[in-house]
């Protein structure tokens, strides 16, 4: 069975701009688009209020994953397709989370854990994993 939204035909900027759009109403203080060489938005890094101080988060889109499952599905996706359908998928991903936040049954920063930034520009995800998905103790490495 195809992967969800793989014949999407919504531009991947409106689908950002979707996105951000559901962060700025739930908290989001700042909105962050980084682009590729080629012109393209590759993540959308927002912050939030934790504690009094802005956390930055990153949601990244990896349409080149898009391309791979499509080949193995003999279905045939170009790049501007591939775009689309990723961040189609984070949209409905990041809407899901959203509606936990919005039945109380989990808060913005529980749900989006993972891609808070560290020091380093990495994700926490990025951080554990380069550690075997090992918890280190402060100054550790």
């Amino acid at each position: 069975m195809p992967i969800k939204n793989y014949t999407t035909k919504v531009p991947a900027i409106q689908t950002v701009s979707e996105i951000q759009g559901i962060l700025a109403t739930h908290g989001a203080k700042k909105i962050m688009m980084d682009y590729g060489d080629d012109g393209k938005v590759e993540a959308l890094t927002f912050a939030l209020n934790l504690c009094g101080t802005l956390q930055g988060f990153r949601l990244v889109a990896r349409p080149e994953g898009v391309i791979r499952v499509l080949q193995n599905e003999r279905i045939k996706c170009g790049d501007d397709q591939a775009e689309r359908i990723a961040w189609r998928n984070i949209k409905d991903w990041v809407s899901a989370q959203i509606a936990l936040v919005e039945a109380e049954q989990a808060s913005m920063e529980e749900l989006f854990l993972p891609n808070l930034l560290s020091s380093n520009d990495q994700t926490l995800f990025e951080e554990i994993q380069k550690h075997q998905f090992l918890l280190v103790s402060g100054g550790e490495e």
